[in-house]
């Protein structure tokens, strides 16, 4: 199988357990995106170490990158090795021009606990209709995604909200979700404390983006679970 092989089985095998696997655990939960990423570093950090341990083992881990780098036996692959040579400073270099160059944004300004969501979240409806069977589902859903942190009352208080730092969301106070339209909750959900804009500075919630692992239709249940759990009702324009 070769030395890389086995990291590579044992890295997809990883991949499996956390995102399919584990929320299926009774008394667990489905994991975001930006946390199965940090798992997986931390497991092919783990490998490095282990295929590090001796000296034959290093040689037969590291001998195949190295010689891809040096070219040395690759025969028909030096193609790809071009490639990848080429490649890798380009997306280097463009990475880093991206995050250090000047910007016409207007400079930060003071913080603000809710920004302005995007236009396209402008004024939103919930395309859900609002029915008992609905919001018990919705609420199934803030249970098995959102209770962690924002506990099971609705109250900020989940077993690993004293983890975060600004603390999850209280929605039972009325200065939270009551005073928020059902599609500000939905861009924030969606977009989680990555998608703020710069006035969210500097203290960014640590809200997950959940766009990949929620259809849009669960999360608007989760938004009307939500509000009837905390015993509040969504701001409108009337």
């Amino acid at each position: 199988m070769g030395a890389l092989g086995k990291p590579i089985i044992l890295m997809v095998a990883m991949y499996v357990f956390i995102k399919f696997v584990l929320p299926n655990i009774p008394g667990s939960a489905p994991l975001p995106s930006s946390l199965i990423a940090l798992y997986l570093l931390l497991t092919g950090s783990g490998i490095v170490i282990f295929q590090t341990l001796s000296k034959e083992s290093k040689d037969a881990f590291w001998g195949p990158m190295q010689r891809f780098l040096t070219g040395e036996n690759l025969g028909g692959l030096q193609a790809l090795r071009y490639g990848v040579l080429i490649l890798f400073p380009l997306l280097v270099g463009w990475q880093t021009y991206g995050s250090t160059a000047v910007s016409d944004l207007p400079p930060i300004e003071s913080r603000t606990i809710h920004p302005a969501p995007p236009g396209e979240y402008t004024g939103l409806s919930n395309p859900v209709a609002k029915t008992p069977d609905n919001i018990m589902q919705g609420k199934g859903f803030y249970a098995a995604y959102c209770s962690p942190c924002h506990g099971g009352n609705f109250d900020g208080k989940g077993p690993a909200a004293r983890g975060f730092v600004p603390a999850p969301a209280n929605f039972a106070d009325p200065t939270t979700i009551a005073m928020l339209q059902e599609s500000y909750l939905f861009w924030r959900i969606k977009k989680g404390g990555v998608g703020l804009p710069i006035e969210g500075t500097p203290w960014k919630s640590a809200m997950p983006r959940w766009e990949v692992e929620l259809p849009d239709e669960w999360i608007w249940k989760i938004i009307m679970g939500e509000y009837d759990g905390a015993h509040q009702s969504p701001r409108t324009w009337e």
